[in-house]
């Protein structure tokens, strides 16, 4: 087993976003995805930022009901920073298709424009999101659509600028080779919905479908609370805890009978345990204890 202190890199999550970051949310649950976008968007307020949303699929009025719905965006005032111009939410076709057809210069410009506009009217920066399904409708010109994004990244890449771009990407949609060729274009990687926990040893992220927790490093004494208070947070609103392990580099027999207290509610009521992509020596010690076999553990080994 690797030291308890082994780190492992990931995507960034999205509260680490800044100026000159073009990533990319592959996702395929809009649970996940309004909880990223939601922090995206608040965020952005909360710093003074302009924040521009491209929607493929809602009009404006049912993207911003959509994003007002996710509990934990925080205290942005959506309504106010749309009638204040803070927030912009226009249609894929009126981004993409201003002379009837798809072109990325054409585009690159129009982004360019809101970002003058955002400077002019004392916003700190832009921030801009897009949902790619457009992308996939056949549009006139819409074949030429990587070569639009490889023009972002070099936009990107070749001089600063106070602007970060969150492209979202529907992999129930996208076939596989093209979707990683477009992934593979966003040189600033990949976004994920912001930690629950990261202390430099565990880092604890959440989990959509199926409710629960991504465990990153070590579970060890020092992140034990840690992990207890991230469980029992998540087991309020669930009867399913659904633990990856496919990250953690150190756990012992302690960590894990603090992952088989959450099975336990603090009224004394059961809920399933499913512990998933269970590296080799920690399934071993699942094994040994005879923890395997108990009534509402799932154990699942990488």
């Amino acid at each position: 087993m690797t030291s308890p202190h082994a780190r492992k890199a990931g995507s960034r999550a999205v509260g680490g976003m800044k100026f000159g970051d073009h990533l990319c949310l592959p996702y395929d649950n809009d649970i996940e995805r309004r909880s990223v976008l939601a922090s995206f968007v608040a965020d952005g307020l909360l710093a003074g930022e302009k924040v521009l949303y491209v929607s493929d699929g809602q009009d404006p009025g049912a993207v911003l009901d959509w994003l007002r719905g996710e509990p934990d965006a925080g205290p942005a005032d959506l309504d106010g920073a749309v009638e204040s111009g803070h927030l912009v939410i226009i249609p894929a076709a009126s981004a993409y298709l201003t002379t009837g057809r798809f072109d990325p210069d054409e585009v690159v410009a129009l982004f360019g424009t809101h970002l003058e506009m955002a400077v002019l009217q004392q916003h700190t920066g832009l921030r801009l999101t897009c949902e790619k399904t457009f992308s996939l409708r056949g549009w006139p010109g819409s074949e030429r659509f990587a070569e639009f994004e490889e023009k972002i990244e070099a936009i990107f890449q070749s001089a600063p600028v106070n602007a970060m771009a969150l492209c979202q990407y529907d992999t129930r949609w996208f076939g596989r080779r093209s979707l990683e060729y477009l992934l593979g274009v966003h040189g600033s990687g990949n976004v994920r919905a912001d930690d629950v926990y990261d202390d430099g040893v565990l880092r604890i992220s959440p989990l959509f479908l199926p409710p629960g927790l991504s465990l990153h490093g070590a579970v060890e004494e020092s992140t034990f609370a840690a992990l207890a208070a991230a469980m029992k947070r998540l087991g309020e609103h669930t009867d399913l805890l659904c633990l990856d392990l496919a990250e953690v580099d150190f756990c012992d027999m302690a960590g894990l009978r603090v992952m088989l207290d959450a099975r336990t509610s603090e009224e004394g009521g059961q809920r399933q345990l499913m512990l998933r992509e269970v590296p080799e020596p920690v399934a071993e010690l699942i094994h040994a204890a005879g923890w395997g076999e108990m009534p509402g553990i799932h154990v699942e080994e990488a």
